[in-house]
């Protein structure tokens, strides 16, 4: 499913689990899937994921995987929050999904209540990320999503949000 991948050496072992550099290649939504759900099963709560991606590159996606990784019931539709900026769901751990696509560059996150979602027992998981970078805490993990054709996608993996901006 997802085998066409590359890995670098490097490791981190924030927020309790492991994360290395890494590059996949999705050729469908349920490939694109697959891998947030791959991600949501390893997540033990405390982490930051950071989706950056243009409109249409498979964030939403990715965060439906993530969230039923995480348990979260096949009854919560997971949808992108752009009008209610925060949807909270009930799993293993609460996954927040917090959308900026309507906030302006450089938002705080503070002013919006950002650290009351920052706890053990949560995943917080936020769309258009590279709105609020420099808010971010250390040891997010960012996952950038880019087109490469109609259905390709190459997705980065990494807590190195330098490697993000490069791209």
């Amino acid at each position: 499913m997802l085998n066409d991948c590359t890995m670098e050496t490097d490791r981190d072992h924030a927020c309790g689990i492991e994360i290395e550099d890494v590059i996949y290649f999705s050729s469908a939504p349920e490939e694109t899937y697959a891998l947030g759900r791959q991600l949501g099963e390893r997540l033990v709560g405390g982490e930051v994921i950071a989706l950056i991606g243009e409109l249409g590159s498979g964030k939403t996606c990715f965060t439906q995987g993530l969230a039923r990784g995480l348990e979260v019931p096949e009854s919560y539709p997971v949808v992108s929050p752009t009008f209610t900026l925060v949807n909270e769901y009930p799993g293993r751990v609460i996954l927040y999904h917090i959308d900026l696509f309507r906030l302006a560059e450089n938002c705080a996150l503070e002013d919006l209540g950002f650290e009351d979602y920052l706890t053990p027992r949560a995943v917080v998981v936020i769309e258009w990320a590279e709105k609020a970078a420099e808010s971010l805490p250390e040891g997010t993990i960012f996952v950038l999503l880019s087109f490469l054709k109609e259905n390709r996608r190459k997705i980065l993996i990494t807590r190195d949000y330098g490697k993000i901006s490069k791209v």
